[in-house]
């Protein structure tokens, strides 16, 4: 009888299961690696479509606003319980018609923009009168460094009775009588602002000096018959590798006072 033969082995060598792995490996990362960009490609367009959106309704915000202003100032004069870069316990510091670019302070700083006033009016949009002239709410641009927003207060006169606003107040010091200061807009980096004659000429701020300081300090707000203001906002991606989404947005809002 003939010795039964021995049943073939079967299965893989080191060689091709080696290969096979380096295979497996390879597709394994182009998959991750179309993902990842797809993710992050993802990622950056929903970045530019928010911040389009911001940029569209920071524009229209501030042109309602300011459409309406009398003119730009230079400090507020009617009192703030909360000013956050303090020339004194009820008024922000003075600035002046200076053009540039504000970057956004660190955290837990803020830095004013500028600041302006437009005539009372009451909730049936008729001036509340002072004698021949309307009294005049105030309000202040403002970044936040923490929040990385650009906020605008606002500040009613106390003498208009039956004003339809309602003074502001920060977040942290918000209540139902004094509610938080709107924002304007989100992912600011800088606010550039620059100032204009109607007629397209800009201001010279570098007719006055201060006679302490030296610093350039007029003609000043009064001046100012247009303004211009250049948005710049960034957001990072939420997805690793994802690029910074950058943008700007320029407003340019003709004054009454002109």
């Amino acid at each position: 009888m003939k010795a039964p033969r021995a049943d073939r082995q079967s299965g893989f060598t080191l060689v091709e299961l080696v290969i096979g792995m380096t295979f497996a490996l390879m597709f394994t990362a182009l998959v991750l690696s179309f993902m990842i960009t797809f993710w992050s490609g993802a990622a950056t367009l929903e970045n530019n479509t928010e911040t389009f959106v911001t940029r569209q309704n920071a524009g229209d915000k501030l042109r309602d606003t300011l459409n309406v202003a009398t003119g730009l100032i230079e400090q507020n004069s009617i009192a703030d319980a909360n000013p956050e870069v303090a020339a004194d316990s009820s008024h922000w510091e003075l600035i002046h018609a200076i053009p540039g670019t504000i970057s956004m302070p660190a955290s837990s700083d803020f830095a004013p923009v500028f600041y302006f006033e437009s005539p009372s009016v009451d909730s049936s949009k008729h001036f509340i009168m002072n004698g021949a002239q309307p009294y005049y709410d105030e309000f202040v641009l403002y970044l936040d460094g923490s929040t990385k927003q650009l906020l605008l207060r606002t500040l009613v006169n106390p003498s208009a009775t039956g004003d339809r606003l309602t003074t502001s107040c920060p977040a942290s010091a918000a209540t139902a009588t004094c509610p938080a200061d709107s924002i304007v807009a989100d992912d600011i980096t800088s606010v550039g602002t620059r100032y204009f004659s109607r007629s397209g000429n800009t201001i010279d701020y570098t007719s006055i000096t201060d006679p302490i300081t030296g610093d350039y300090i007029g003609p000043d707000f009064p001046s100012v018959e247009v303004v211009e203001i250049t948005l710049n906002l960034g957001r990072a991606s939420t997805v690793n590798g994802g690029e910074l989404t950058q943008n700007e947005t320029i407003i340019r809002v003709a004054l009454r006072n002109g």
